[in-house]
């Protein structure tokens, strides 16, 4: 393995074995070094941040002994883990959707046993290597994508062109582990994705500038 993921996955793996509570609600802290390159807007970001807090908040008010993660991107938000019954896999997406900004919701969220610690450490494990073989590839901004690992399930969300939702799926699953690769990406063409470049190209300073 590579130093650059394993220096990713030991820390991902001392993270997640911190986590005890029977309810894991999971997302990504936004830094402002991210926000020059991330493609959604800085108030995007910042709604998505509030979604996943509050998306958070109502699984919890609903009191479901399930693991559930809940994470946004551009207002887009993907659910992932495991409930009780099919029933509590219902009430969990209709109580995110109400939650303000959302625009729409995917429930991949499985009626099962909650995940093990073990498991979810390995979650943690697999998706620093995917990030981690994402930054290694010169063609591909690793920044614009999000990963999230269930079960050994990858889930890449971002506002990405045909061509790089491919890229970036085919390494995904080159990675030892994965068991498979679901894209929940915001599709964009090419021609938006070079508009999105110069505008970020003209907002940054120039080199040596104060």
């Amino acid at each position: 393995m590579r130093p650059l993921a394993l220096t990713l996955a030991a820390c991902a793996a001392a993270a997640s074995l911190s986590a005890c509570a029977p309810l894991i609600v999971g997302g990504a802290m936004v830094g402002g070094s991210l926000m020059v390159i991330d493609r959604r807007t800085s108030g995007a970001q910042v709604e998505d941040q509030a979604i996943e807090l509050k998306g958070a908040s109502a699984v919890r008010d609903l009191a479901t002994l399930g693991h559930v993660n809940v994470t946004s991107y551009n207002r887009m938000v993907l659910l992932t883990g495991e409930v009780p019954a099919e029933e509590d896999r219902a009430r969990v997406e209709n109580a995110v959707r109400r939650v303000e900004n959302v625009r729409q919701v995917t429930n991949e969220l499985v009626v099962a046993g909650n995940s093990s610690l073990g498991s979810r450490s390995n979650d943690s494990i697999l998706t620093s290597k995917v990030k981690a073989t994402f930054v290694d590839a010169k063609d591909l901004q690793s920044p614009s994508i999000k990963v999230t690992t269930e079960r050994a399930v990858v889930y890449l969300m971002g506002r990405v062109t045909e061509r790089e939702a491919t890229r970036a799926s085919d390494l995904a699953r080159s990675v030892s582990g994965v068991n498979k690769v679901v894209r929940v990406f915001e599709m964009i063409s090419e021609a938006e994705l070079a508009n999105l470049q110069k505008a970020t190209q003209a907002s940054t300073p120039a080199s040596g500038s104060r």
